[in-house]
């Protein structure tokens, strides 16, 4: 059974860092693209990154972009999401999912149960 777990999330002061994780169980995560994702309250969900299974592209949405990493760490069966220079705005619930698609056409069937981000002084 395939299982996505995250951690890492919490409290931060804006201008802060977070490093969250997304760890696997039951499949071999460097087969699979993995996505982050949030959702603050009353907002729809927003892909925030993708790393690709075929060559490990990544992809970020512009708002994230300079300030967020995600890497892969595939002797952990883990992705991690480096986050830098945090801002209020990127409060909200972090998942992450996984594809068997490349990045730019993955279809995200399994998913994590999320974990918080809350920045705020």
């Amino acid at each position: 059974q395939l299982q996505l777990v995250e951690s890492g999330g919490g409290l931060v002061q804006p201008g802060g860092s977070l490093r969250l994780s997304c760890a696997a169980s039951g499949f071999t995560l460097d087969y699979y693209s993995i996505g982050w994702f949030r959702q603050a309250p009353g907002k729809e969900r927003e892909g925030v990154s993708c790393i690709s299974s075929s060559d490990g592209s990544t992809y970020y949405v512009d708002s994230v972009k300079g300030r967020f990493t995600i890497s892969r760490d595939n002797a952990k069966n883990t992705v991690y999401l480096h986050m830098n220079s945090l801002k209020p705005e990127d409060t909200a619930v972090y998942y992450c999912a996984a594809s068997s698609s490349p990045c730019q056409r993955a279809d995200f069937g399994s998913w994590g149960q999320g974990t918080q981000v809350t920045v705020s002084s």
